[in-house]
């Protein structure tokens, strides 16, 4: 379905602020709707006497009486008349319909939307014509205000101009209203408005009262009237309830008049939202605890190292507490992220500066180099994955460039689609031997990677002599030093 600025840009002559302007009064008119009780259509004339709908919305406290969106609908022959007549003259058109749904005709309440000093669309209000009962006070006084904002349409007051605070998450209608004179005293209230102030304590009736009288904050009210604006406002009434309220002044030649104020009860979601702020502290707490007794366990290995006599031995712990260094990174960047996700990029480039500083040295310069963003991964991949790339990257230094060598350069590539992830470690060392098989190997290191990649992340592994053309896509034009390695690893993203 088309947008409302797709079809005024295809099929009228509106400028891009009347558009606006049409789009503003879209993202208002649910308000409307429900005050009408009734479904509201958005016509804009699109020449040679054709008028097009460009929007429609339905109410939420009545009965839609058109089961399809009539968005990119041209109007009815026997619309045509009231919406030339509401466009021509100005005021406010009112006239019968027929619908296909209905046996009876439709009431067709003409609206003229005026910005700045002309009329650029029409506002329909259209519902049926056949009622069961009279309107009840909560009807009637809901008409009467839609009427003033019928009115405000027509003079080019409403929607309100500059920036309003978003109303997507407002109260509604049904939420509970109160209906406001020129001094902000109450006129109306509805039941769910009342039975709001008596979940706050306030059972006085409010009718004839400014609700600071009775206790509640009214700051949103004495804002709208002072700014002649709509104010939301969310604030604790008492301890235990929280409230958000929307008050919209009703404007009649440049004058307040009156205003609407909505309120909801929100207490219940705001507690939702401290308990998953809570829940999220928590558990990065726990991210930062194991993060310190990995690093805890670190230290016990070097100094029971330190004791060891055994070159081999040592080796070996120094191997363990790089890999528990590598865990413990991870855990640390998870206590800064908020959820459980984690952007691996920012795990990616503290691996390369632990990598730069214990395997390289004076007689081995290795450079490492990260290109891409791995995006954001959930814990359960990026954990796994940081000790894998840690064991390839020392296996590229181990293997590429041997003590006494001139060194070189590691690049780790990253790619995610959304679907899958790639990793591509890329060295120009001295490149595999020509009878080495992956599935043979028995290096500690790549046995980790191997079960890590196939077990832990359901993924494949691949390695292989590289290429110039691996070169030259990651940038490199000559290859300085050997032969070269390419490590491949891809992990399936869309079943984690």
């Amino acid at each position: 379905m088309a947008t409302l600025a797709e079809l005024a840009r295809q099929h009228t002559a509106l400028s891009r602020d009347e558009t606006a302007h049409l789009q503003h009064l879209v993202s208002e008119w649910g308000l409307l709707a429900d005050l009408s009780f009734a479904d509201l259509l958005l016509y804009v004339p699109a020449g040679e006497g054709r008028w097009l709908v460009t929007a429609h919305v339905r109410p939420s406290t009545g009965q839609t009486i058109y089961l399809s969106d009539w968005v990119g609908a041209w109007a009815s022959a026997n619309e045509l008349p009231l919406l030339a007549s509401s466009m021509a003259s100005g005021e406010v058109q009112e006239g019968d319909i027929a619908v296909e749904s209905q046996s009876a005709p439709a009431q067709m309440l003409a609206i003229p939307v005026r910005f700045e000093d002309r009329v650029i669309a029409v506002l329909t209000r259209e519902r049926s014509s056949v009622t069961g009962r009279q309107p009840g006070e909560l009807e009637r006084t809901y008409l009467s205000i839609f009427d003033r904002f019928a009115k405000m349409i027509s003079q080019g007051q409403f929607p309100f101009p500059g920036r309003i605070a978003d109303s997507g998450a407002a109260p509604r209608v049904g939420d509970g209203a109160m209906v406001l004179d020129d001094e902000a005293r109450v006129r109306y209230a509805s039941p769910n408005a009342v039975s709001a102030l008596h979940r706050v304590g306030i059972s006085a009736n409010a009718v004839g009262m400014r609700l600071a009288e009775l206790g509640f904050n009214d700051s949103s009210i004495r804002q709208a009237y002072e700014r002649s604006e709509p104010v939301i406002e969310e604030f604790d009434q008492n301890a235990d309830v929280t409230l958000l309220t929307r008050c919209i002044p009703i404007i009649e030649d440049g004058v307040v008049t009156g205003g609407m104020l909505m309120l909801r009860d929100v207490t219940e979601l705001r507690r939702r939202d401290r308990l998953l702020l809570s829940k999220d502290a928590t558990i990065r707490e726990i991210h930062h605890r194991v993060k310190n007794n990995l690093q805890t366990i670190s230290s016990l290995l070097r100094l029971q190292a330190r004791r060891l006599t055994s070159q081999e031995a040592k080796a070996a712990i120094a191997e363990s507490v790089r890999r528990i260094r590598t865990i413990a990174l991870v855990h640390e960047t998870l206590s800064r992220e908020p959820g459980d996700d984690v952007a691996f990029i920012e795990i990616v480039r503290p691996l390369l500066r632990l990598a730069e500083e214990g395997l390289q040295s004076e007689d081995r310069p290795v450079q490492f180099v990260v290109q891409g963003d791995g995006g954001r991964l959930p814990s359960t991949v990026a954990t796994p994955l940081s000790v894998v790339l840690t064991e390839l990257l020392q296996n590229a230094v181990d293997h590429g460039f041997p003590e006494g060598s001139e060194g070189g350069t590691v690049i780790v590539q990253l790619a995610n689609d959304g679907a899958e992830l790639r990793v591509r470690v890329l060295d120009d060392g001295r490149g595999l031997d020509p009878s080495f098989d992956l599935s043979k190997a028995t290096g500690l290191g790549l046995s980790i990677v191997r079960t890590l990649v196939t077990t832990e992340l359901a993924g494949s592994l691949s390695m292989r002599a590289s290429l110039d053309a691996d070169f030259v896509a990651a940038g490199v034009t000559e290859r300085r030093h050997g032969a070269g390695t390419v490590v491949d690893l891809r992990v399936p993203l869309e079943s984690v």
